[in-house]
């Protein structure tokens, strides 16, 4: 019999140690001298599982100045669907804080039997969340990605969210093959014109769902560090009234798409053409992007919301809204 791969006797080894802490309640210390290896050892399985996505944590309650901030929302923004969290101690995590609820927001959704195609977005937010969904086995589901693949090296691409999420429900899996920007209209529309593409579209155009996360205009967003076409940057991009994007799309504190030539560029939807659908999911939270945040929802295109405590109040700030 084949030996077992090193990667393969590490996830049981995280397995293990993380049934004996998290169920049978054992110490580390006492999981050490049972499995006769060192705390350290253990320790590092333990943050290792959590890493992995092995372990799951899910808090069944919620805070109440959320459940209010929810409610305001829900009625400034003719929303159907809030979900705020309750914000980390350094902003800069409220990505994993949203991605986070998020996954447990997805884990209940994705369980619906009428949700067949199921369109993801790129980015942090969205990778976070696949560390902390329920997997549940759904082979008449299919995800759909929305986006291409970044022109530079990136520690996230839309593939991997994609087939990671599918995998968590053991369903299929469609990719839009494409880079993320063409270099001119002329030949985003012959290549948008194969059939190839076009039976990708129509897979997107029919979804019963959609999750997206929104970038800034900073450094931070994968976007701005990995995904612009080599001729652009992102002071143009500012100077042309960007606050933000979603599915590459840039969009102004008004909320419609910026009159720059990288609008014409985009390979994948115009989130326009999503809006009157339901299930319309933009998850984006860090007060750093409450101006992305309140352009997208003046755009009228989403009915759900998740993001964090803080971001959401500064939003409702930045927009004049006086919580009640």
């Amino acid at each position: 019999m084949a030996k077992p791969s090193l990667i393969h006797e590490e996830e049981q080894f995280q397995v293990r140690t993380a049934w004996l802490y998290h169920i049978e309640g054992l110490t580390q210390s006492a999981i050490a001298e049972h499995l006769g290896v060192t705390r350290l050892r253990v320790n590092r399985a333990l943050q290792d599982a959590r890493r992995n996505g092995i372990v799951r944590v899910s808090i069944h309650s919620r805070c109440a100045p959320c459940l209010e901030l929810e409610k305001v929302f829900e009625e400034t923004f003719n929303l159907r669907n809030v979900a705020i969290a309750p914000s980390p101690v350094d902003d800069v995590n409220a990505i994993k804080v949203v991605g986070a609820e998020l996954g447990h927001y997805l884990s209940d959704f994705l369980r619906d039997r009428s949700i067949k195609l199921f369109g993801i977005g790129w980015g942090e937010t969205l990778n976070f969340a696949t560390r902390t969904l329920m997997p549940t086995k759904r082979e008449d589901l299919e995800i759909v990605s929305m986006m291409g693949g970044a022109p530079r090296g990136s520690d996230i691409n839309s593939f991997d969210v994609t087939t990671r999420l599918a995998e968590l429900f053991n369903a299929s899996r469609t990719y839009l093959t494409l880079p993320i920007y063409s270099s001119s209209p002329e030949s985003r529309n012959t290549i948008l014109a194969q059939e190839v593409f076009q039976e990708v579209f129509e897979k997107i155009h029919s979804t019963d769902g959609i999750a997206v996360s929104a970038g800034d205009m900073s450094e931070r967003s994968l976007l701005i560090r990995d995904g612009l076409p080599g001729n652009v940057n992102r002071k143009e991009l500012i100077a042309a009234g960007a606050v933000g994007d979603v599915l590459g799309y840039f969009f102004n504190a008004e909320g419609h798409i910026i009159d720059h030539p990288i609008s014409q560029w985009v390979m994948g939807p115009n989130p326009f053409e999503f809006r009157g659908k339901p299930n319309l999911i933009l998850a984006a939270g860090g007060r750093y992007k409450r101006k992305i945040i309140l352009a997208l929802l003046r755009t009228g295109i989403f009915d759900s919301l998740i993001t964090d405590q803080r971001a959401a109040t500064s939003v409702l700030k930045l927009a004049g809204i006086t919580k009640r």
